[in-house]
């Protein structure tokens, strides 16, 4: 099968790619010409499609002769409301409006979403998919939109959402910094540290997406992939440690008006490198929630899914290679 990736040069987007390409698919990955490739450039069956999601005229050949299509490109992080918009929302309706058009025969449109797009448990209890959306953040606020742009062609196209809570593994940037805190032995912690997740390895989300393509589920079906826990921070931050084999020897609890005012400061230096930062005066409005907890049952059931990979072995795995590739 022929499969058009979108996002393959980012974090995700590779565990994917690896996945198809040993799994005996050709991947056609649509990347930037500046884009850092190495992570798919010694992959068999991988040809590249140089364009990006926000270049309408760039994603119609892209999808020509493709039999699926893996949109997993997107903004974590961004300058601004618009920002996300113009790429997460209008991005995923030109990989829709060329996929209707230039590809009829398609055989499953799979968007990456995520839990954001549905935001937090309001009681602890893990949600499901029936749960009615309340993104809390912009970014979340445009996963949702995506879904929706997703959905009004599901007559159409066979979509399928996926819904990640947070990622981690080898080639995340974001929650390396957590390693990187326990290397300098200091880890701030907000609040009490109880507040509660879901969690996934990165090449467990990856073989959900992948299981996708071929899933015989009704098209505008979406599914949470979590590793089947949920984990209280805290104890998650020792799992860290353990990975590290190292304790951090000060532990900075963060009261949230201090975070508050950490993110005005990155706010600021964001502004003056022009570049997007994680930590925002937006992002509070998830940190401050206690619960992002969701519950995978029906992706094991309808997607034939099992994942690998649990959080105290998958931060060993993950600290072993920042390690094996200079990042720590």
């Amino acid at each position: 099968m022929r499969v058009l990736l979108t996002g393959g040069s980012g974090f995700l987007g590779s565990h994917v790619a690896e996945q198809l390409s040993a799994a005996g698919h050709q991947v056609r990955a649509l990347v930037r010409k500046s884009s850092n490739k190495k992570f798919l450039e010694s992959l068999p069956n991988i040809e590249f499609a140089y364009g990006s999601v926000e270049d309408a005229k760039s994603v119609e050949p892209a999808v020509v002769g493709v039999d699926a299509i893996i949109h997993s490109a997107g903004l974590v992080k961004a300058r601004s409301a618009a920002e996300f918009h113009s790429v997460n929302v209008l991005g995923t309706q030109h990989l829709l409006d060329a996929a209707i058009a230039k590809a009829p025969k398609l055989r499953r449109f799979v968007l990456v979403s995520s839990l954001a797009a549905v935001g937090p448990s309001p009681d602890g209890k893990p949600v499901s998919g029936q749960k009615e959306p309340n993104p809390v953040t912009n970014y979340g606020k445009s996963k949702l939109a995506a879904e929706r742009a997703a959905r009004a062609t599901q007559d159409r196209l066979p979509i399928t959402i996926i819904r990640p809570p947070m990622i981690y593994g080898p080639r995340d940037n974001e929650t390396f910094a957590f390693f990187q805190s326990i290397q300098r032995g200091v880890l701030p912690v907000l609040g009490d540290g109880l507040n509660t997740l879901s969690l996934i390895y990165a090449a467990d989300a990856a073989s959900a997406c992948v299981r996708a393509i071929d899933a015989d589920v009704p098209s505008g079906s979406a599914y949470f992939v979590e590793d089947g826990n949920v984990y209280v921070w805290r104890e998650a931050l020792a799992d860290l440690e353990s990975a590290m084999n190292k304790r951090a020897f000060v532990r900075v609890g963060l009261p949230l008006g201090v975070l508050k005012l950490a993110a005005v400061g990155s706010e600021a230096m964001g502004k003056l490198r022009k570049q997007p930062v994680m930590l925002t005066r937006d992002k509070i409005n998830e940190l401050k929630e206690r619960h992002w907890v969701c519950d995978a049952s029906d992706t094991r059931r309808d997607l034939g899914w099992t994942p690998a990979m649990q959080w105290r072995e998958g931060t060993k795995i993950s600290a072993q290679w920042y390690r094996d590739n200079g990042w720590l």
